[in-house]
């Protein structure tokens, strides 16, 4: 847990940025996941964050997942779950169109603190991408812009409590996989953990740290780097005692029709490097994953070059 990176941005635009972007580089070669303190998102407005999502859970939510529990009668389970996920979710679309109004059940003043929360986000989203551009060496703003297709990005929340389970060792609260798209942002309970990524064939916890945003990169990523930066398989493990974990996972990635393909700047850049990923459009990708999303990624890029010979590249291909 120790070397797990954790990523201060306080100096980013002064003269720790070499050292910040180097860090930053070290961790999606190595780890495709790392946590940043000092990001720009105020703590107080995290704590406001944290308790109004605990109270809507306690309030609209708990009773809910309850009543589900019993109804499949897991509290007695005796073989391994594998086809469900001991978590209660709810999820929030911000772009291209907010769905907030629209979720039952929020409350005024939750409803207007995840809007606020969801515009910083957004905001420290597209920073990021902009440093992984530098360190790439591509054009600034261009995984923004490749991300866009012709509505904008894809933008939303899920929010995930992680009640208290009878059988961790049997129910996972969320199974393994990566994530289909482009940069998440998560903002996980600093009291209790439970996610892990997958390292070297180790197991590894995320560090739960007080208003810390650990980040992870999507399968998007993985794509237009061509495999310098890849997705990483993580998985939330249930624990037995407790509150329960809270976590919200911010998912920005690239609009439904944008095209996705390996940056042509870096296949220059690297000579004798080939092509090595699909190009396709995301959407196409994304009805690939969601029947696959806990099965292993490589076959799902395998499925996208089949069909890869019918994308048109668009104009974005000489960004």
């Amino acid at each position: 847990m120790e070397n797990f990176p954790v990523i201060s941005l306080e100096n980013i635009n002064g003269a720790e940025r070499a050292a910040i972007l180097e860090k930053i580089n070290e961790a999606c070669e190595n780890w495709g996941f790392f946590e940043l303190v000092n990001h720009g998102i105020e703590p107080e407005f995290m704590d406001t964050v944290e308790r109004l999502t605990k109270a809507h859970y306690r309030k609209c939510m708990e009773q809910r997942f309850k009543e589900l529990v019993a109804s499949r009668a897991l509290e007695g389970i005796q073989t391994e779950v594998n086809d469900m996920d001991w978590e209660s979710t709810f999820y929030v679309r911000h772009l291209p169109q907010s769905t907030i109004n629209e979720v039952p059940d929020l409350d005024e003043e939750y409803r207007k603190v995840m809007k606020e929360f969801a515009l910083k986000l957004e905001k420290l989203a597209e920073e990021l991408l902009d440093l992984l551009c530098e360190n790439l060496g591509l054009e600034k703003g261009y995984l923004k812009k490749v991300f866009h297709g012709a509505n904008g990005p894809t933008f939303g929340t899920k929010v995930s409590n992680y009640p208290p389970c009878p059988k961790p060792d049997l129910i996972k609260g969320l199974r393994a996989h990566t994530d289909a798209g482009g940069i998440i942002l998560l903002f996980q309970d600093d009291k209790v953990s439970g996610l892990q990524l997958l390292k070297d064939g180790q197991w590894i916890d995320v560090p739960p740290l007080r208003h810390s945003i650990v980040v992870n990169l999507g399968d998007q990523i993985e794509v237009i780097t061509n495999g310098k930066y890849k997705s990483v398989e993580h998985r939330v493990v249930s624990q037995t005692d407790g509150e329960g974990r809270m976590s919200l996972a911010s998912f920005y990635n690239p609009g439904s029709d944008a095209v996705i393909y390996p940056a042509p700047a870096l296949l220059e850049k690297e000579a004798e490097k080939k092509q090595v990923y699909p190009k396709f459009v995301f959407e196409d990708y994304m009805k690939l994953y969601v029947p696959l999303k806990f099965q292993a990624k490589e076959p799902r890029f395998e499925a996208m070059k089949a069909v890869e010979t019918n994308v048109n590249l668009g104009p974005i291909a000489t960004a």
